[in-house]
């Protein structure tokens, strides 16, 4: 039995990650007059020796069969990087720059036959320089670990320069003129390897950019694909075992959201040991809460490909399943829910009982709100309907922690919402919830 109200993975919107709402229009063409941070830059530049840049002259000013000289001259000479830390130095040069990097963007958005074969080194070199740097770990202004759910980020401070720079690069990848051929020969793997590394980006507004132009390169470069897939596997696998601490997870499993959405079936082992080796074992990393709802989008994705491996999932889920932490506890129980929106009923009877003994410990949960999300699994239609179906298995197991619950708890809702959950077993099966009232009153007088 399918849910008929549920959405298929194409349907579903891919959880985003949000960048600062207040940086969401943020201008982008002025160079920001102030202090550097208190805390480290999030990447150092290989700052240009100081160079004279002079304003060369539009495109609508010489002769068309002199545009593209001149565009690999204004390629070049974005080449050129500044040091963004001194706010009041070399403004002229940095404005030149920013107006060629316009200049180009809108060159190659207005005009046909831009993209021959001598400018595919030049737009790769151009992008290299300007955005591939090392990005060193952070540190607070006290000298403790950044804690991305506390700290403010650090914004980079070349980002008039940068935004553009990426907005060029990603219409270049977009354009109808794009020649793949071309293109193989300067993004290849290093190149990969040195865009992925910026994921580690504390800007939100780099890391958005970093993801609409990973996720391009993925779809254009068929034989680039398994190299990002085995690249990000191993980030995951460096993050989950060793360094707990990493900026851009959140976007990566929003790409991968989409990459699993394309596979092909039967899925490749490959892909299986990718969700038990890296996404499950992504549950069990403190910030879970940072990259949570695109990880449970990943994992129900893979569920609607592949149901057979729905016990293996929730085996998994439960193996990491927190102990001490309520809000992660929450997180776990809404992942579950949305798992169970998208399986069908054997997969559902092969999890039943392991699944309704977790939840009865979660009604039995003194945080109110593990109790409460447990419960509100009785509000939905299309799991009360499997519950139905295999409710000689599941109400013997929950029944004790719902009716101890009824008479014990402290919290209206939560009364109100296990009456809800006692009147649907009841209703179900009323002989067999007798029998379960007798059998727990008998147990309580022994």
């Amino acid at each position: 039995m399918h849910n008929p109200h549920q959405k298929t993975g194409a349907e579903r919107d891919i959880p985003k990650t949000s960048p600062l709402n207040r940086l969401k229009n943020a201008p982008k063409d002025q160079i920001p007059i102030s202090k550097a941070p208190r805390r480290q830059k999030s990447s150092r530049f290989y700052v240009t020796e100081k160079v004279q840049l002079e304003r060369t002259p539009g495109f609508h000013e010489v002769p068309p069969h002199m545009r593209q000289e001149l565009f690999i001259q204004k390629l070049r000479q974005c080449q050129v990087v500044f040091d963004f830390s001194d706010a009041s130095a070399e403004l002229r040069e940095k404005e030149i720059k920013r107006h060629t990097l316009q200049e180009i963007l809108e060159h190659i958005n207005m005009t046909r036959g831009v993209l021959n074969e001598a400018v595919y080194p030049e737009i790769v070199t151009m992008f290299v320089i300007n955005l591939f740097r090392p990005i060193p770990p952070q540190v607070n202004p006290v000298g403790d670990a950044f804690d991305p759910e506390e700290d403010e980020p650090v914004l980079e401070l070349a980002w008039p320069h940068l935004q553009i720079v990426y907005e060029f690069f990603l219409r270049f990848l977009e354009s109808p003129e794009f020649n793949i051929n071309y293109a193989k020969k300067h993004i290849d793997h290093k190149f990969i390897h040195q865009l992925l590394e910026l994921f580690d980006s504390e800007d939100p507004r780099e890391r958005d950019f970093l993801k609409t132009t990973l996720h391009r390169i993925y779809g254009k470069f068929l034989n680039l694909r398994a190299f990002i897939r085995r690249s990000i596997n191993n980030i995951f696998f460096q993050f989950i075992y060793e360094t707990e601490r990493h900026n851009g997870i959140a976007e990566l499993l929003e790409i991968l959201g989409s990459i699993i959405n394309g596979f092909a079936l039967p899925l490749k082992e490959e892909h299986k040991m990718f969700l038990t080796k890296a996404l499950i074992p992504l549950h069990k990393v403190k910030s879970l809460v940072l990259y949570h709802p695109q990880l449970a989008y990943c994992v129900v994705q893979f569920l609607e490909k592949d149901p057979a491996l729905t016990q293996e999932v929730i085996t998994g889920l439960f193996r990491y399943w927190p102990k001490v932490n309520s809000p992660k506890e929450v997180m776990f129980l809404n992942e579950i829910e949305e798992i169970l929106d998208v399986i069908d009923a054997y997969e559902f009877q092969r999890i039943s009982v392991p699944l309704f003994t977790k939840l009865g410990q979660c009604v039995s949960s003194s945080h109110f709100q593990v109790a409460e999300r447990a419960l509100y699994y009785w509000n939905n239609d299309y799991v009360i309907s499997l519950m139905a179906e295999n409710i000689n298995v599941i109400m013997p197991i929950v029944f004790p922690a719902l009716y101890k619950t009824s008479k014990s708890h402290w919290n209206k809702t939560i009364l109100g919402l296990v009456y809800t959950a006692l009147k649907l077993c009841m209703d179900i099966n009323p002989v067999l919830f007798d029998e379960c009232a007798n059998h727990y009153k008998q147990q309580r007088q022994l």
